[in-house]
């Protein structure tokens, strides 16, 4: 994908790509590929900076990665939405730590501590 002008990329296929990188972050954490993690982290960043790029409205086609059956597809597009859908983040974020499907029950749940203490400022 680093050599794809994202740009180029309508927004749904770009929330699809983020899903497909979000399930394969998942495997990776399975299999402590932590290389392969860092990497598809990268590119649902790059993802992520060009849906800002494009306003509120595309930022907003990731919520409707909520409820999604993978738990880090869910945890990656609650975080990157907390700026443009603050409550419906927070509220995904809290299912997933409820959901107790730990790596990322635990990092929901480290998201909201942070929020809360005003460590994180979402953008």
């Amino acid at each position: 994908m680093s050599n794809l002008n994202l740009s180029d990329v309508p927004t749904e296929e770009l929330v699809d790509r983020f899903s497909e990188n979000g399930v394969a972050q998942d495997q990776a954490l399975l299999h402590d590929n932590i290389e392969g993690f860092t990497r598809l982290y990268w590119q649902m960043d790059a993802i992520n900076e060009e849906l800002k790029s494009r306003g509120e409205e595309a930022r907003l086609a990731l919520l409707k990665l909520y409820g999604h059956p993978n738990m880090q597809v869910r945890l990656a597009a609650a975080v990157r939405t907390l700026a443009v859908a603050t409550a419906a983040a927070k509220h995904e974020l809290e299912a997933v730590k409820d959901s107790r499907h730990f790596p990322q029950a635990g990092d929901a749940a480290s998201t909201l501590s942070s929020l809360a203490e005003g460590r994180f400022k979402p953008t």
